[in-house]
Parts: structure tokens; C-alpha cells; sequence
């Protein structure tokens, strides 16, 4: 991996997902993230979709999201502010476009993308907008595909649950980061048992050690590879 791409539906998907990751390559990869919906309007009514208090609360949302990927040393990520929990209501052709010319931009040669093992349908639609857009062709210099799992969407799914083939060994110092990161979304912590809590985020970080004989680890699902 040297040009990573992390697709996030919202803002601290990217984080739950892959935080530890970009914590323990972050002098070694140049990563982008970019966030296709933003993460705070499904929590009002659709007539209040554009009022100046939802607006606010998306900035800030959005805000949280830069402090959070600056500390872990990332500087190139992109907002795009579609509509949180109603990416079904977007043709999905949009999304795809979106992720389209991403890609043709920024030339990664690895992706990180939602899982369709997911109970939230944003994620679901954005892992399906990823698929179309990585399809082998004009984009043959993404050469693997990855799916991660995101903390209190992932692992509330009964049947058909994300299943990891990849394990990132990772550091006590990678996890703590991966927490501070999260933690700066202040709007999106509790305490625990809720999982985006730093219990939560240590707990899964051990669990998936023990899957794969690490102290700490974060999973993910290998979709593509092409070898060339």
C-alpha cells in the first residue's frame, strides 16, 4: 500500500474504521479520505433538512471530522455533504460518480469501503457505489479492494455478519490514537457499554488481536485484489 483511499459514508466512519490503521502507516502512506454524506441530518425532520440549526450542527460535524484526521497526520480529505440517512433517495449513479472521479484523481492503488454487512443503509449503498466504481478498467491501478467495520453498525447485524479475512496488527500507542481521534467527535461518544466509547474501541481492538494472535488489531475484508 502506498496511496490509500478511505471512502466513509459519514464523518468518524473513517475513524471506527480504519483509525488505527492510518495511525500505524502515517509517515509510510499517503492517505485521502473522503465523506459522501454528512453525518447529522437524519436526526431531523425533512422539513427541517436546511434550517440554520441543522446547517450549524453539520459544520460542526464536519469540523470534528478535520481535528480528528489531523491529529492522525492526515491532511487531504473532502467533504460532499449529501443528505445523512437518505442516500437512498440519491440516485446512486451520483455516489458512484462522486467515488468515480475520486479515484481517477487521485490514482490510489488500495481502497477502503463500508461493508454490505452493515445494519446502517448508508454504508450498504456506499459499499455498492464503491463496487461500480473500482470495477476493473479505466481504474486497473486499484489493485485491492477492502471493506471495514464501523463500531455500532457492524456488529449489530444478526445474520450475515461482517466476516474479517485481514488483520492490522496494531500498537497500544495506535489504539489510543484511533481513540483520541474519535473522541473528538464529542457529539458521538457515551460512556460504555455503548461501543463508541475507548472501552469499546479497546475491546473490539483486543478481540480482533485474539482472532489473529496480536495484542491489538483492526479488522477488514478483502474484496479485490489484482496481482500484476
Amino acid at each position: 500500500m502506498k496511496k490509500v483511499l478511505i471512502i466513509a459514508a459519514h464523518p468518524d466512519d473513517d475513524i471506527l474504521g480504519c483509525g488505527g490503521l492510518i495511525s500505524k502507516y502515517k509517515n509510510e502512506i499517503d492517505f485521502r479520505v473522503i465523506f459522501i454524506a454528512e453525518g447529522s441530518s437524519c436526526r431531523f425532520d425533512k422539513e427541517n433538512l436546511k434550517s440554520e440549526q441543522t446547517l450549524q450542527i453539520i459544520k460542526e460535524r464536519n469540523e470534528y471530522g478535520i481535528k480528528a484526521l489531523e491529529l492522525l497526520g492526515v491532511k487531504d480529505y473532502a467533504f460532499f455533504d449529501l443528505p445523512c440517512g437518505r442516500l437512498d433517495q440519491v440516485p446512486i449513479i451520483e455516489i458512484n460518480k462522486i467515488i468515480e472521479k475520486e479515484i481517477e484523481s487521485f490514482k490510489p492503488d488500495t481502497v477502503f469501503t463500508h461493508s454490505f454487512e452493515d445494519t446502517n443503509n448508508d454504508h450498504i449503498i456506499v459499499h455498492r457505489a464503491t463496487q461500480m466504481a473500482t470495477r476493473p478498467g479505466s481504474n486497473s491501478f486499484v489493485e485491492k479492494v477492502y471493506t471495514y467495520e464501523v463500531l455500532s453498525s457492524s456488529e449489530w447485524r444478526f445474520t450475515h455478519t461482517f466476516s474479517p479475512n485481514y488483520f492490522e496488527a496494531l500498537s497500544e500507542e495506535d489504539v489510543r490514537f484511533k481513540w483520541l481521534a474519535l473522541a473528538e467527535y464529542e457529539t458521538e461518544i457515551k460512556e460504555f457499554p455503548y461501543p463508541r466509547s475507548e472501552d469499546g474501541i479497546f475491546a473490539l481492538a483486543k478481540y480482533r488481536g485474539l482472532q489473529s494472535a496480536n495484542a491489538y488489531a483492526e479488522a477488514f475484508k478483502l474484496i479485490r485484489q489484482i496481482i500484476k
